[in-house]
């Protein structure tokens, strides 16, 4: 099986100890090794595939602990950079009840933003099945121009570029910035997640079925929809399905998104799509992926953390959702 490469943020989430509190009033927070194209990686990891991370942490202890979490976890962290220029990236989060979370970041600038383009070497994307990467990075920062040169070269080597907004508005001073981002970097993308709660951010319509032809337009091939608890869709222009979201007890929804993705590329890979495949999956394709990933999905938020919380392939297998 061919190496998913993610590029982006890396940041150590500060996640709380108790539920149904505000940031200001949680007395006590545990550090999770984490970003969300990271997190991709790390569910492709955990079900058994190559993957690595592309980013920058400082020469600090939260940088250390990133990179010995990663690859704890089976990820290549060759391709993580250290600098003195500043720290490792931080994330306090609040959980409510329901599984929902409050974010409040320490990056101003964090050692991921200053990621330099020419740290990108061509050699890392051979044998390159897949590019991911989110909306956090691309701001007016070195980082965003290290995705440019990051696309062009998984393009180059036959990779799928794989897109997840991932929206998180309290880093971004600018919300229409934001939006001519994610614009940007559409055309080129083969896979589109995004979530019910930002489709009209993004797109000035709620209705999916609307917004897909807008994406489509531009060149995705495949959009994913997630609904939270309702469950995820998926469409090409000729091929759609969906799936209900599995019945559990939530403990925390803190890269679930994340794993849920990494698990459909898992299954992309197994079956040895590439870019110029992905037009002719089938409805029974499609179905296959998104229920793998949600059954996924549903295991990890049974348990705190993010990639600490993902299920091995052998779980997925036998959990019987």
């Amino acid at each position: 099986m061919k190496r998913l490469l993610s590029i982006g943020e890396a940041i150590v989430d500060m996640a709380p100890s108790e539920k149904a509190y505000a940031i200001k009033d949680v007395e006590a927070f545990y550090p999770n090794a984490s970003g969300a194209p990271a997190d991709v990686s790390g569910a492709y990891a955990r079900l058994g595939g190559p993957a690595g991370v592309i980013t920058q942490v400082g020469d600090d202890p939260f940088g250390d602990k990133i990179v010995e979490s990663f690859g704890g976890y089976g990820i290549d962290t060759s391709m993580i950079c250290r600098t003195r220029e500043a720290k490792t990236s931080l994330a306090f989060i609040s959980l409510k009840y329901d599984g929902g979370r409050e974010f409040d970041f320490y990056r101003k600038p964090g050692a991921d933003m200053l990621f330099q383009p020419e740290n990108v070497d061509p050699k890392w994307f051979r044998d390159c099945f897949a590019l991911q990467f989110g909306s956090v990075s691309l701001g007016d920062f070195p980082m965003k121009k290290a995705h440019r040169r990051a696309i062009d070269l998984a393009k180059e080597n036959g990779a799928i570029i794989s897109f997840d907004p991932n929206l998180r508005f309290t880093l971004w001073d600018d919300l229409a910035a934001l939006r001519k981002a994610i614009w940007e970097f559409i055309p080129g993308t083969d896979i589109l997640k995004v979530s019910d709660d930002e489709l009209e951010f993004i797109t000035a319509s709620a209705n999916v079925n609307i917004a897909k032809q807008m994406f489509f337009d531009r060149g995705v091939k495949v959009l994913l929809y997630t609904m939270g608890d309702k469950g995820m869709k998926a469409f090409t222009r000729t091929a759609y399905a969906e799936d209900p979201a599995r019945k559990v007890e939530v403990v925390d929804t803190t890269g679930a998104g994340d794993g849920s993705i990494g698990a459909f590329l898992y299954k992309l890979a197994e079956m040895g799509m590439t870019p110029d495949t992905l037009d002719s999956l089938t409805n029974e394709q499609l179905k296959e992926c998104i229920s793998f990933a949600n059954v996924f999905c549903a295991l990890s938020v049974q348990k705190r953390g993010t990639i600490s919380s993902y299920p091995t392939l052998k779980e997925v297998q036998e959990c019987g959702l």
